[in-house]
């Protein structure tokens, strides 16, 4: 409440509201009012964010955040679209009864995929294989230490990662800065999960549900492992190489010059194009296999239209709350974590880490902006201090993005994929308390523990 009367005179408390009922209808609307959420989402997101958008360009001519923006969405967009289209065209097929040792060794697998090919692009290509072996025993938990691991956890290491930490390299945040920091909190937090769920799974010896025939089908046939659309694993390496290709970090590399901004398209042109050809020349076999439509993708897509022009006003209005000196000794790293981390989970991690950013970096006088800016925060200048806020932004925010369905743009989908197979998931709020309180959060605590807090 005290933050709340702290209204700037220059953005006004009003503006936050479309940004607060997106991200309100986004956590309650597959809930409360399914049929009409999932009807009309498309609308509603991109509305507000039109919204949005006009009131920056025609009322503030704020052109410099609104072309920023633009190119921030354009690229996170694109990105994820690129590798859900190159993983949906990649079908792993293993034909046995899992154990629990082999469980452990899938998820750990996919957690140090999800910093290559991304947690959307690793959950999409790993979570249908990881229920066809364990077919015969399948059930609820499986699935949802899935989200937490390959989801979420294991995304912490590279931009590639989860999408707070690509916002994060695109503001200025050194691309290896991630693996350097951040290796002992990914190493802690993936041991500890797998750990559980290990000994979980070792209690698991009945069948709990009526599988999809199909799946049954597949399980049964005699390869005991192939993979389908082995081709797309090239077009996959071309998108991640063309992630390095940014004039911000590249000298050379032609970019569009606005109001000191270098804003890459030739990064885009490539992810783009890679993407087209990839699934223009995808296996048949592959893309059946795995059920490949582009609903998830663009669903993403959309939402994140509305959040991106939406939370302009909350950046900035964050940004001024933080500059006042009687909030700056709230933003600590342990504060930060706990912060970031539980809006995270129940809103969305990739704003929640902007916001977070642009607030932590407002306290040193520094410009979420400014790309030099960004690059001193994450290496402790003017302030030691500043590394480890980015520390505690980071880990809260990828971490806690598994604490609700809503957390992170994966977790939607692989519970979609889950139920399409047979499995009966959890409701919203039983993810929460049977699942995420009991599990998750002793993890989050530990990391908190040993890692925020030395």
């Amino acid at each position: 409440m005290l933050l709340l009367s702290a209204i700037s005179a220059e953005i006004p408390f009003y503006l936050l509201i479309p940004f607060l009922l997106l991200i309100a209808m986004v956590a309650t609307g597959p809930v409360l009012f399914s049929h009409f959420w999932h009807k009309y989402y498309r609308h509603i997101a991109v509305l507000l964010g039109l919204v949005m958008l006009s009131y920056y360009l025609f009322v503030r001519h704020d052109f410099h955040m609104t072309v920023e923006t633009l190119a921030d969405y354009g690229s996170f967009a694109i990105l994820l679209t690129s590798l859900y289209v190159a993983a949906g065209g990649i079908y792993i097929n293993v034909n046995m009864n899992a154990r629990p040792f082999f469980n452990v060794v899938v998820l750990f697998a996919g957690a140090c995929l999800a910093n290559i090919i991304g947690t959307t692009g690793a959950s999409l290509l790993l979570i249908r294989p990881f229920i066809r072996v364990n077919i015969h025993h399948i059930k609820p938990y499986q699935i949802v230490f899935f989200i937490f691991v390959v989801s979420n956890a294991g995304g912490l290491l590279t931009p590639l990662g989860d999408p707070p930490l690509f916002i994060g390299f695109l503001k200025g945040v050194p691309f290896f800065w991630t693996l350097q920091h951040l290796i002992f909190p990914w190493v802690m937090a993936i041991t500890a999960l797998c750990t559980i769920f290990y000994f979980i799974d070792r209690r698991n010896k009945e069948r709990e549900y009526t599988p999809n025939p199909e799946t049954v089908k597949r399980n049964e046939e005699k390869t005991e492992f192939y993979v389908k659309g082995k081709r797309n694993l090239v077009w996959l390496a071309v998108i991640l190489i063309a992630i390095f290709i940014d004039p911000k970090v590249i000298e050379g590399v032609p970019y569009i010059a606005f109001e000191g901004m270098k804003i890459s398209f030739v990064r885009e042109i490539i992810q783009l194009t890679a993407a087209f050809f990839c699934y223009r020349n995808a296996s048949k076999t592959a893309l059946q296999g795995n059920h490949f439509t582009f609903g998830p993708i663009l669903e993403v897509v959309f939402l994140f239209f509305g959040i991106f022009f939406t939370m302009m006003p909350a950046l900035q209005y964050t940004a001024q709350l933080a500059s006042r000196p009687e909030f700056a000794h709230y933003l600590t790293p342990g504060n930060t974590y706990w912060a970031a981390g539980l809006l995270s989970g129940f809103l969305d991690n990739a704003p929640t880490y902007a916001n977070f950013l642009s607030l932590g970096m407002a306290k040193f006088g520094l410009n979420y902006s400014n790309f030099t800016d960004v690059h001193n925060f994450a290496y402790g200048i003017p302030n030691e201090v500043t590394y480890h806020l980015l520390e505690a932004i980071s880990i809260g925010s990828v971490l806690f993005g598994a604490f609700s369905y809503i957390g992170n743009g994966p977790n939607f989908m692989v519970k979609a994929i889950a139920e399409e197979a047979g499995i009966k998931m959890p409701s919203f709020f039983k993810y929460i308390y049977a699942y995420s309180i009991p599990f998750l959060l002793p993890v989050l605590v530990l990391v908190w523990f040993f890692v925020i807090l030395t």
